[in-house]
């Protein structure tokens, strides 16, 4: 895929998951599918518990389910691995590369995010010109991310107000139930992780996450 359909893609995105590999369930495939059926734009695979070469396998996964449905694929902080899958987008987090240095690996075509944890991050994350995305969280404290305080809701009005018509996403505690309220607070765009991750029904959980950002 071309950096040009993969930025339309990412303009026209709503819902973006992050997993992990699944590995003590073993249903990777299978909950990629539905996630994807459901309605998610983009999945990134992010999994401190694994090695490299399980990481790879498991993006390989992804990669392939992507692409039966047309979506986006995102790989986590590692250039090499990223590189070798071929990822749509790399994502990267404050003290992870560079963009300059994610460009220099991987090349003009794929896409660049990056987490943000303030409006002042988040403002100089939305005027590099190198990045595609920025992302502001949490907006409520999550596991996900233990120890790391919540912006809360009128950082997100804020980050509404810089982003401007860049592409963004908010992040952290956002589920069926919350998810309104960061809509009301100007976002357009989240990512979810236990949302869908610990759904019964990943299918019916994201085409609900779906119906909620489209309104």
């Amino acid at each position: 895929m071309d950096r040009q359909r993969r930025q339309l893609l990412l303009k026209n995105s709503r819902l973006y998951l992050c997993t992990d590999a699944r590995t003590d369930r073993g249903d990777l495939r299978e909950f990629l599918h539905a996630c994807y059926e459901g309605g998610a734009d983009i999945i990134q695979l992010r999994d401190k518990k694994i090695e490299a070469r399980a990481e790879i396998g498991a993006l390989e996964t992804l990669a392939e389910v992507a692409a039966e449905h047309g979506k986006l694929f995102a790989a986590n902080d590692r250039a090499d691995v990223a590189l070798l899958v071929d990822a749509d987008v790399f994502h990267t987090g404050q003290k992870d590369l560079t963009t300059q240095q994610a460009r220099r690996v991987l090349g003009p075509e794929v896409l660049l995010g990056r987490s943000n944890n303030s409006v002042a991050q988040f403002a100089e994350s939305i005027a590099d010109p190198e990045l595609d995305y920025a992302v502001i969280g949490p907006v409520w404290p999550t596991p996900t991310k233990p120890g790391r305080p919540a912006v809360g809701l009128p950082v997100v009005t804020e980050c509404a107000e810089v982003a401007g018509n860049k592409t963004w996403f908010a992040i952290g505690g956002v589920n069926a139930a919350t998810a309104p309220k960061v809509v009301d607070a100007g976002a357009r765009r989240i990512v979810v992780v236990r949302a869908l991750t610990e759904a019964a029904d990943p299918v019916a959980a994201a085409r609900k996450l779906r119906k909620i950002l489209e309104k």
